[in-house]
């Protein structure tokens, strides 16, 4: 689904098209001396946003669908290490070991932490830095506890249960995967920011964007037909509206 975001870049673009098709209308009437409010200049502006635009929405799409897989990866990691616990208590493991790993387990559960430790239910539409931050920590951390986990495993032979899902390499190839899940993720969101800033340089920068251009059409088309006319009321009634979500 097309976030009200997206929605609104999208708006801005299709705007622009029809302040072009205006201008256009105008014929040799229309004549700037600035460069960028020329037709051609504004036709190649439209078709670079129009590609930006749809580069923002594809990374969206990769960016959302590492965030369900990551999401889902780590799903049960707090029942799985309850398992794993339970396990390695009747496996005949020392009272010592099995105090570490009860203490793991705590932190994979969250126990006496704050809610940040455990991996978010939810992220926004469109990631801020803050928001990012917190959830990525969380992820970490349970990857380093599951780490720690292991390696409480490894330090105890007695561990061999024979249960598939809780074998030692099970548990390791389990840990691979979630790192690899979360730097999926994280590459994803890198890019998906990225596309972000490029989409938003060129609809929003206050000195080139399609917005600023679009501004001064319409005090061009002002001061050639009057505030008055009915070139300039039409043009004027296009809105833009500045979006950097």
């Amino acid at each position: 689904m097309t976030s009200i975001y997206e929605t609104g870049h999208s708006k801005n673009v299709g705007n622009f098209e029809d302040l072009i098709s205006f201008c256009q209308g105008y014929g040799s009437a229309y004549n700037p001396v600035k460069e960028a409010l020329k037709i051609t200049s504004m036709q190649d502006a439209l078709t670079a946003a129009r590609e930006k635009l749809e580069s923002a929405r594809v990374l969206k799409t990769t960016y959302d669908i590492a965030t369900n897989h990551r999401r889902l990866a780590f799903e049960d990691i707090r029942s799985f290490s309850t398992k794993v616990l339970n396990a390695f208590i009747v496996s005949g493991a020392d009272k010592l070991a099995i105090d570490d790993l009860k203490g793991i387990n705590k932190k994979i559960q969250g126990t006496g932490k704050k809610k940040t430790e455990a991996p978010p239910a939810s992220t926004p539409e469109e990631p801020t830095p803050k928001s990012i931050s917190t959830s990525q920590q969380s992820y970490d951390r349970q990857i380093d506890h599951l780490a720690n986990l292991i390696q409480v495993l490894e330090q105890t032979p007695i561990y061999s249960p024979n249960e598939n899902e809780l074998k030692l390499q099970t548990i390791k190839d389990r840990l691979t995967d979630l790192k690899a899940k979360n730097s999926s993720h994280i590459n994803a969101y890198t890019n998906y920011t990225n596309g972000i800033k490029e989409r938003n340089k060129i609809l929003y920068d206050p000195t080139t964007g399609l917005v600023q251009t679009s501004k001064e059409v319409k005090q061009y088309v002002k001061s050639i037909f009057g505030a008055t006319s009915t070139e300039y009321r039409k043009l004027s009634s296009i809105e833009f509206r500045v979006r950097k979500e």
